[in-house]
């Protein structure tokens, strides 16, 4: 299931976020509730994504180096709403 994760990542987060929904239980391990699962595809799919996949993979539990990861897909996922907003405010 890994391997599939990291594929549909390369497409985008929200297509592998889906995916991970349909055919596994990882977000329902990872988050108690629904809806920020539902928040994180729409707001930070790379931070619920890594959150997901760290919990899963690192042990029902996310420790250590992994909160590095997670981490990293957050800023990742901030880097690309600014960069998304500076395009269209028409600044290079």
């Amino acid at each position: 299931m890994g391997c599939f994760v990291v594929l549909f990542a390369l497409i985008g987060p929200r297509v592998a976020l889906f995916f991970v929904w349909i055919f596994s239980d990882w977000l329902s391990r990872a988050f108690e509730s629904w809806w920020l699962p539902l928040l994180g595809f729409f707001l930070l799919p790379w931070t619920t994504l890594a959150y997901a996949c760290m919990w899963v993979l690192g042990g029902d539990g996310v420790h250590d180096f992994e909160w590095f990861l997670v981490i990293l897909a957050f800023l990742v996922d901030i880097g690309a709403i600014g960069g998304g907003s500076r395009a269209r405010a028409g600044e290079a």
